[in-house]
């Protein structure tokens, strides 16, 4: 028998049920809290003591936990103390949603905390401090290339994995944190034994216009190499583009429009056009000038249902489609208005 679904708290039931005697109540209690303190000051002003208490005293991990995230969600600098004493949590979880917390609220307070989790024994509290500590002094593009050397060499593939990522994403203006210590270990990584760690530093390589990175992202989008990273795999089909990588033109003709689409849809099932990035194949094609995919972008706005409308935009933003101009600035409420403006501002600056 199906059981309908809770709707969503009122404010007095949201603060009311922080005290439930169950933890599955309390969790889901601090969700709603957030929700309606992101829509007022005043609320926020009255929640933000009450997470900080719960995630001091909850008896509960998972409560502990969501009360860090909540946090972080109403960006709550005044409850640093409170996350700063939870990196110390008796629980591996609450650890790291209390690291991951300081990092997006981004306290410069923090820095010598997070520099000493770096180093901390746990894996899972190193981990989070790479991404944290990088966001905490991102205005230090020498400090955060220093923990990134180190967290590059850590025993821990996983470790090596997102502090790759960080290298790759972090960079001033969209571009990759240049270091040389950072190239040659990712020049390393490229044949590293562990496929996900392989290929993000192919991705931070091909980014700074490497050829080594550049042959791996090829065989990526060719399905030659593999990665269980489905966001890796992503990232090299939309370098194909961004990087104009014509030689990759019949592989991304196949993600989008082959039998190859269709058997990797059917092996994921409920993975959609995700399993063989056909979305963002077509993207790659279109920013190199294929007129297919830029016809079929240009199709898609007109289609009957939202969501497709709404991919459309967004791929037509990102592909630079100028031609989409007219239909865009004529889509009027049938999409969303901001979805809207970030596509035509990309065609104005692509």
């Amino acid at each position: 028998m199906l059981s309908l679904s809770l709707l969503p708290r009122n404010l007095e039931a949201a603060f009311r049920d922080l005290a439930s005697e169950k933890p599955a109540t309390r969790a889901s209690a601090i969700r709603d809290v957030v929700r309606h303190a992101l829509l007022a000051s005043d609320t926020r002003a009255r929640a933000v003591p009450l997470l900080e208490r719960a995630l001091r005293e909850d008896t509960a991990a998972a409560v502990r936990s969501q009360a860090a995230v909540a946090l972080a969600d109403v960006s709550a600098g005044e409850a640093l103390a409170a996350l700063l004493m939870a990196v110390e949590d008796e629980d591996p979880h609450v650890r790291q949603m209390a690291i991951a917390a300081i990092g997006e609220i981004g306290d410069a307070r923090a820095t010598q905390r997070l520099a000493r989790a770096l180093s901390d024994e746990r894996p899972e509290v190193r981990y989070q401090a790479v991404i944290a500590y990088a966001r905490v002094v991102k205005d230090d593009a020498h400090a955060v290339a220093n923990a990134l050397a180190r967290a590059l060499d850590d025993a821990d593939e996983a470790i090596r994995y997102i502090a790759m990522r960080v290298a790759e994403e972090h960079g001033i203006d969209g571009e990759p944190l240049r270091d040389p210590r950072i190239v040659a270990r990712a020049e390393s990584l490229v044949d590293a034994a562990d496929p996900a760690v392989s290929v993000v530093a192919a991705i931070y390589l091909a980014r700074l216009g490497l050829e080594k990175g550049r042959r791996v992202v090829l065989d990526v989008v060719a399905g030659t190499r593999k990665t269980p990273e489905l966001e890796d795999e992503q990232a090299c089909v939309d370098l194909a583009g961004e990087l104009s990588l014509r030689e990759a033109i019949p592989d991304l003709e196949r993600r989008v429009w082959g039998s190859r689409r269709i058997l990797r849809t059917v092996l994921s099932w409920g993975a959609g056009d995700g399993a063989s990035s056909a979305w963002h194949a077509r993207i790659a094609l279109a920013r190199m000038g294929h007129a297919k995919a830029r016809g079929d972008i240009l199709a898609d706005l007109a289609s009957w249902r939202r969501e497709t409308r709404e991919a459309a935009v967004v791929a037509a933003g990102r592909a630079r489609v100028a031609e989409a101009r007219g239909l865009l600035e004529h889509l009027g409420a049938s999409v969303d208005d901001a979805l809207v403006r970030e596509a035509l501002l990309r065609l104005v600056v692509g």
